[in-house]
């Protein structure tokens, strides 16, 4: 079949994931003005177009530091259970009519207790949330609970407990974000050891900050079933064949890491030579709002840069889905599902366009 001209509308109506979403970066600015209203929150402009330039909304920041910045606006009118509630279930509306089928929102909840709510009540809002969202649109979603590199370890350890308590009912992973630049995912071991011997997936920030010895210690020390970022894995050329080797996805950014200078250009980015040597992809958001961006968006940039066709970003789509933390027998059915979408829309079939790719992967 003929590969259909691309553009923005055609990829929206792919069925997509977003498997690495910031839920304190993806809010509207127009529901941080709320609530900031409804709480008595000041927020650095109030209006919509100065609180945008307010986050460096899309725009290049110093480094992943500056653009961490942002946060300290949206965590300010986070703080009450409703309010979380309330940007869970408009992130999964928002999701829904960029043609997502399947979310993985991530956040850490030691970040939403200035007004007294307990880890507990945090994950509860949320859930509450990606559920009513669930239920309106159609969305499947799991929650990722944060650890974070700059704050002590025996905090990511409690929130690894957190996550622990939470398996089954809502919780489908533990990451470690957060500033990466000296500070080691190693010190982190123990949360991570305890997630996994609770047979909970996790994933890493790793290799966006810092070089491929951050993805080794993120992989090696801490176990990661996947990779968020990891743009300088290409350093390490070995690294690379044993991630490509052992299947472990990468949750791809584009905009966001030209936003915090992970690349210098776009051009640079490494997704055409991950994409070409075989390994498991995951385009992704980040944060919608501080980067300005939605998987569609990142589709397309991916196809205007790197020259990928509709049925390679087909193949992408499927390649998110296969690296969803979900349960086998789910995925297995989302996928049978969402082939059959992709194929009635044009290209090469999904089926074998995958079997081909998985035969040249090298070994």
């Amino acid at each position: 079949m003929n590969n259909p001209v691309i553009d923005l509308e055609l990829i929206r109506r792919m069925p997509k994931t977003d498997l690495h979403c910031h839920l304190d970066g993806s809010l509207r600015l127009t529901t941080i003005l709320d609530l900031a209203a409804e709480q008595g929150v000041t927020l650095p402009a109030d209006t919509v177009e100065g609180l945008g330039k307010a986050i460096h909304m899309g725009e290049l920041c110093d480094d992943l530091v500056d653009y961490l910045k942002a946060f300290d606006v949206t965590l300010s009118v986070l703080q009450d259970g409703w309010a979380l509630e309330r940007v869970a279930y408009e992130l999964i509306a928002d999701a829904h009519a960029d043609g997502v089928r399947y979310i993985e929102i991530r956040y850490c909840p030691v970040l939403h207790l200035n007004k007294g709510m307990t880890g507990t009540q945090v994950v509860e809002s949320v859930l509450a949330g990606m559920q009513r969202g669930r239920s309106e649109f159609g969305v499947d979603s799991g929650l990722i609970i944060c650890g974070l590199r700059n704050i002590d370890p025996p905090t990511s350890l409690r929130l690894a407990r957190l996550a622990v308590s939470f398996k089954d009912r809502g919780v489908v992973g533990f990451d470690l974000a957060g500033a990466e630049m000296d500070h080691p995912a190693k010190d982190h071991v123990e949360a991570f050891y305890l997630i996994r011997n609770n047979n909970i997936a996790c994933t890493l920030h790793a290799g966006e900050a810092a070089g491929a010895d951050s993805v080794h210690e993120a992989i090696h020390y801490c176990g990661a079933h996947r990779i968020g970022h990891g743009v300088r894995l290409v350093e390490d050329g070995s690294l690379l064949n044993y991630v490509n080797d052992h299947r472990i996805p990468i949750e791809i950014c584009l905009k966001s890491n030209l936003q915090t200078r992970a690349v210098s250009d776009l051009r640079n980015h490494p997704l055409r030579l991950y994409y070409d040597a075989g390994m498991r992809l995951a385009l992704s958001t980040d944060n919608r709002l501080i980067t300005d961006t939605t998987v569609s968006d990142e589709y397309l940039l991916a196809a205007e840069t790197f020259g990928f066709n509709f049925t390679e970003l087909k193949r992408l789509c499927v390649q998110g889905f296969k690296s969803a933390f979900l349960p086998y027998r789910e995925k297995k059915a989302m996928l049978a599902e969402i082939t059959e979408t992709l194929d009635s829309m044009g290209g090469s079939p999904v089926a074998q366009t995958d079997a081909q790719f998985e035969s040249r992967r090298p070994q």
